[in-house]
């Protein structure tokens, strides 16, 4: 089940995307060694750790899980800091519990500011150039690092903290030196971990919460739904303001109702695209909650003017495969369907108008015109009538300036009388890309 759908969605993302898998305990193993295959390990990025619960089950078989797993791969990821290309992590919001840390107990002009320990994690055999007195301003004392540990500074950068007034020795002043860090140096933002505390990023009883005030339907209840906070994590971390976000197993929809919040706080222009595949979900709970959360974005406190962009979203439906378990065009398939993927899997582009099946001119781009002859497109509509191309075929299909691509079922033309005609010709089924 897994292995297609993560190399479809391989295909599907930009050469700066990343993707986040939730998975648990059980097929964590399995995951890693697809992504492997698929993405290289190269691409791996980072296995995320989320408490999902607040408390343990009682009725566990053996160790109550407590957690669930978030694996993240690049699609490229970057070969090191300086590294222009590949996916870019966003950095972490400051939030008030981090910059409540600082204080400015000596009124220091430059500001807030919170200490750090003064020594790093080497021997003295390891590093002596850093393993040396300082002297203690008060008491004229040698103060040395343990044995264990020495300073983070060799003597000249020590020196110079001392000029900057950057050692701070307790509010006493007796005790062990500390680096001051002002609020107004550090960067705006934090590092993101792999560690994810049901503080930081809500859990399961949290999120089955939230769809409840929404739908107000116990019977549409979840057993492991993700809360809007989790989601979120992840947008900041792994988007910017103009993103597209593709949630494959759209579930409740909290990806949505994530990607509306995160526009709601900072005006961005976020998309998303959700796939569910279990109808009764789809129409019972995921449109059902992305109308709810459009309606109470639209009614928060939002900036002037964002939602009215959002004027709702578009349901599409599944209809048959292109094709069917033995590689033939599904019986049910008309003429615009498959020219609608034909044209798309050679350009990359979707068709300029939907084919209405009187021609089998299907569309132009980049100077290239493509042609489908299938399902008696010309007039006959015998099984094995006009779908052949045929030199009085070739001679009376509608004109275009330019190389010309044209599909059928055969070809009774020479390959010097294609080229002459500046031709290519593709059999179907059997020459259609899939993907």
């Amino acid at each position: 089940m897994m292995y297609p759908r993560v190399a479809l969605l391989w295909e599907f993302l930009r050469d700066d995307g990343a993707i986040f898998v939730s998975i648990d305990d059980e097929e964590v193993v399995l995951l890693r060694a697809i992504m492997d295959e698929i993405f290289g390990p190269g691409n791996f990025i980072a296995t995320i750790v989320w408490q999902k619960k607040q408390s343990p089950q009682n009725d566990a078989i053996n160790l109550s899980d407590m957690h669930d797993y978030i694996v993240v791969y690049a699609k490229k990821a970057k070969l090191n800091r300086d590294d222009p290309n590949g996916w870019q992590r966003q950095l972490l919001p400051r939030e008030a519990e981090q910059n409540s840390r600082y204080s400015n107990p000596d009124n220091d002009p430059r500001g807030p500011w919170t200490s750090a320990d003064y020594t790093c994690n080497k021997t003295a055999d390891e590093r002596p150039n850093l393993y040396y007195p300082i002297i203690h301003p008060a008491t004229r004392q040698e103060v040395w690092p343990s044995r264990t540990r020495v300073w983070a500074f060799e003597r000249d950068a020590h020196e110079q903290n001392l000029q900057d007034n950057r050692i701070w020795w307790g509010q006493s002043g007796e005790s062990r030196p500390r680096l001051k860090k002002f609020r107004n140096e550090v960067r705006d933002g934090l590092v993101p971990s792999t560690w994810w505390t049901r503080e930081f990023a809500g859990d399961n009883q949290e999120a089955k919460r939230e769809l409840r005030t929404m739908l107000r339907a116990e019977a549409l209840d979840f057993q492991t739904p993700k809360p809007v906070r989790l989601v979120n994590r992840i947008f900041q971390i792994a988007t910017d303001r103009e993103s597209i976000v593709m949630d494959s197993f759209a579930g409740s929809g909290t990806s949505a109702h994530a990607v509306l919040k995160a526009n709601e706080a900072d005006g961005g222009k976020r998309r998303f695209i959700l796939i569910e595949m279990e109808p009764e979900i789809c129409q019972g709970v995921t449109v059902p909650r992305i109308k709810k959360a459009i309606e109470n974005c639209g009614a928060s406190n939002a900036p002037a003017g964002l939602f009215q962009s959002v004027g709702g979203f578009r349901f599409c439906r599944l209809s048959h495969p292109i094709f069917d378990e033995h590689g033939h065009i599904h019986a049910e398939v008309r003429f615009a369907d498959l020219a609608a993927h034909v044209f798309f899997t050679e350009t990359g582009e979707p068709i300029p108008s939907r084919a209405t099946g009187r021609t089998p001119f299907i569309g132009q781009c980049r100077d290239t015109g493509y042609y489908l002859l299938f399902n008696g497109v010309l007039g006959d509509k015998r099984p094995d009538g006009g779908n052949v191309l045929t030199s009085k075929i070739l001679d009376n299909l509608p004109p275009h300036e330019g190389p010309r691509v044209v599909y059928g079922e055969g070809c009774r033309l020479g390959e010097a009388r294609l080229k002459r005609a500046g031709v290519t010709f593709k059999q179907v089924p059997y020459q259609i890309r899939v993907s």
